[in-house]
């Protein structure tokens, strides 16, 4: 029930952290990949990569803030089983450097970019849904959608997770409860992925520090993304919408 075979998935920020590991999860199930992002050279890298190991990858090179190339591109797609959100632009700023265009550009990226996806998305999710029964939205937040960055785990303050990036995926949340609703009597399933304690990179005093905070006493591995995201991509959660899944070793529940 966790197959993908014959289907076919749209990932955003493909390249990203987490965005290969999800890449890797949906290929090695089975679905034909497109795969999304603003660098067409470095796209067509991962694609190839990608196809090294045994999995289908297309490259779709184009900015999802740009509403015509969204349109543009998914007006030509016949079917869609699987849409993942995954995009959001940042520039990290501390409180006092913060500008009004930074949290319009964070909420752009995430919210609006990922409506305009789903709209523009909408008749090739629906054919594959009257082909296969359903078809899958999946938001990608972030814990800190949910709660506050402490800042006591950093060494400056400045290093948190800035204030535009938690409310512009809160908003995506509640994004995903609205489509799930919309998009629901269409066999449209709308889910969100709620991850932390992904880092990156981090030094080893603060990796500890952010270890010590989940109650698994570790960080998250990219590859550990891939079981929730198949799992809401699959037919294994027929019967799933609406719903926000966190993947955090349970920062978010003490």
């Amino acid at each position: 029930m966790f197959r993908l075979d014959g289907k076919t998935a749209f990932i955003s920020a493909a390249r990203g952290h987490l965005g290969q590991a999800m890449c890797r999860a949906l290929g090695a199930a089975g679905a034909q990949l497109v795969v999304n992002g603003r660098d067409a050279a470095a796209l067509a890298d991962f694609a190839a990569s990608l196809h090294a190991e045994g999995i289908t990858a297309e490259p779709a090179a184009f900015d999802v803030l740009d509403v015509a190339a969204l349109r543009d591109f998914f007006s030509s797609r016949p079917r869609l089983d699987i849409l993942v959100n995954n995009a959001v632009a940042m520039t990290v700023k501390s409180f006092d450097d913060l500008a009004p265009d930074d949290f319009a550009r964070t909420y752009q990226s995430s919210v609006t970019a990922a409506f305009e996806s789903c709209r523009a998305a909408l008749p090739a999710l629906k054919t594959a849904a009257a082909a296969s029964g359903e078809a899958s939205i999946i938001n990608i937040a972030s814990m800190y959608a949910n709660v506050a960055p402490d800042a006591r785990l950093y060494d400056a303050p400045a290093g948190q997770s800035p204030f535009h990036y938690g409310p512009a995926k809160a908003g995506l949340l509640q994004l995903t409860r609205h489509l799930a609703a919309q998009l629901g009597p269409h066999a449209i399933r709308v889910n969100a992925l709620v991850p932390g304690a992904f880092p990156a990179a981090a030094a080893p005093a603060f990796a500890a520090r952010l270890a010590a905070r989940t109650m698994l006493g570790r960080l998250g591995q990219p590859s550990e993304i891939g079981g929730p995201l198949l799992f809401l991509a699959s037919p294994a959660s027929s019967y799933v919408t609406g719903a926000t899944i966190a993947v955090d070793g349970g920062w978010t529940a003490w």
